[in-house]
């Protein structure tokens, strides 16, 4: 198996750690290294991960849509292509919507 090289630098705003991680369910913490490699490798086209472009207050933003248990969460992040290095933030996770309240708030 050809393991992908990462083409950008994922970055954790600093309120995921403290706000959203410890609410999330024990399988999406462990999960979040593999969708940071998936953001890693291509931040638009998400290896099968569905995704989706955010509007209004979150114009330049994008979301990874995110079903467990039967219940919907949205980790919001926005691109950076320049300046170098590209990289990509992660600016909340959490359930629908709440995660994009976070968001707002945070950018």
């Amino acid at each position: 198996m050809v393991t992908k090289k990462p083409k950008y630098r994922v970055t954790l705003h600093p309120l995921v750690g403290v706000e959203d991680l410890p609410l999330l369910p024990e399988f999406l913490k462990n999960d979040l290294a593999k969708y940071q490699f998936v953001l890693a490798i291509e931040p638009l086209q998400t290896q099968g991960v569905p995704s989706h472009d955010l509007r209004g207050d979150l114009k330049h933003y994008r979301a990874l849509e995110i079903d467990y248990n039967g219940v919907c969460f949205r980790l919001v992040y926005r691109v950076y292509e320049s300046p170098t290095p590209k990289r990509v933030q992660v600016i909340s996770f959490a359930e629908h919507d709440l995660a994009y309240e976070r968001a707002k708030e945070r950018c």
